[in-house]
């Protein structure tokens, strides 16, 4: 019989008073076994209650640590967690989702099976209430329309299969000894680039499908927007960093923003030009209203054609917008100094 290794947990979090007493909860209901487990979670300077749920987490379960993240972004707290981790596998997961109770145990049997370096799997996309607006944004995050190929959120596998990235990914140890930790530039996006970065030093990042956590997006338009945005933003800005962390779904944003932007100015110049961008803004039209109805239909949810076209909208339109805006920093050379659209965690 194999000896069972011991694992860390690291989660990060920020102002996570709603999300992390529910996240807590599903890890320690984890069938793996506590004595070979440790969650550290890594707060970034959270000023609601987080701290105070997470202090009392830690006093109930003694294998639960809270550590500070006084730089409060996303990378500082991965290498914060890592440099802190005893576990031969460590296991990065965010406040915003909860594990299904064998996640752990299926991970490390993951890694045993296939070799990887870094496994993970299928995340559902749950809404964070029962209001349409954010069904609506769940559903665009899981569709082909609203998140392109990213295996882990839109296609249902039944055998392994490698990618480029998952989601709350378990990490072998040696992997961070061997290529360094996480860019502490990349704001957001930082799991991309490592993974590419992983990738090109040989390493294996594999899927697996029984492997399931529930991921809770944003519920508002307007938060949603602002993710959006940020998220667009910073797949173009590692740029002026000489990283390149986007594939080709990662540009259609920024492609469909551009083309809408540049034919609109043109066509106030030439006619024919006009009526190109006003075909490649009724196709547009046309297609999301397309997958809107398959949505809405396959939802049995008539109000969901009326949300539908307009969360596709704000989905690729903001995330091009902030690619745009990337593209425009880049290009002017600003050095890393350009930090308006920083997020925390």
């Amino acid at each position: 019989m194999r000896d069972i290794p011991f694992v860390s947990i690291i989660i990060l979090c920020r102002n996570e008073e709603k999300f992390i007493g529910k996240c807590l909860d599903s890890v320690i209901a984890q069938d793996y076994p506590k004595e070979n487990l440790e969650v550290l979670v890594i707060d970034g300077m959270s000023d609601d209650k987080t701290r105070e749920i997470v202090a009392d987490y830690c006093q109930r379960f003694p294998f639960i640590k809270l550590l500070d993240n006084p730089k409060k972004f996303t990378p500082f707290a991965m290498n914060i967690g890592i440099k802190n981790a005893k576990g031969e596998f460590i296991i990065l997961m965010g406040a915003h989702a909860d594990y299904a109770k064998d996640y752990v145990s299926r991970c490390i049997g993951a890694m045993n099976d296939s070799g990887a370096d870094n496994v993970g799997g299928r995340v559902m996309i749950m809404p964070r209430d029962n209001s349409l607006t954010a069904r609506a944004i769940a559903l665009c995050l899981s569709s082909f329309f609203g998140a392109g190929n990213a295996t882990y959120k839109t296609k249902i596998t039944e055998k392994p299969v490698e990618v480029d990235t998952v989601f709350g990914g378990c990490y072998k140890r040696e992997v961070f000894d061997k290529i360094g930790l996480f860019d502490e530039r990349m704001i957001r996006n930082q799991d991309l680039e490592f993974n590419i970065r992983l990738r090109a030093h040989g390493g294996k990042i594999v899927l697996f499908p029984k492997i399931i956590s529930c991921y809770f997006p944003k519920k508002s338009l307007r938060e949603f927007a602002k993710h959006n945005y940020d998220d667009g933003y910073w797949v173009i800005y590692p740029l002026s960093y000489g990283l390149k962390t986007f594939s080709w779904r990662h540009l259609l944003p920024l492609l469909f923003v551009l083309g809408l932007l540049l034919s609109l100015a043109a066509g106030l110049f030439a006619k024919q030009i006009l009526l190109l961008f006003c075909a490649a803004a009724g196709s547009y039209v046309l297609v999301n209203l397309f997958f809107s109805l398959v949505v809405a239909l396959k939802e049995k949810t008539p109000g969901l054609l009326f949300i539908m076209p307009v969360v596709f909208f704000i989905r690729h339109f903001f995330y091009g917008l902030g690619s745009l805006s990337a593209l425009g920093d880049v290009i002017i050379n600003r050095n890393g100094r350009n930090r308006r659209n920083q997020k925390k965690i």
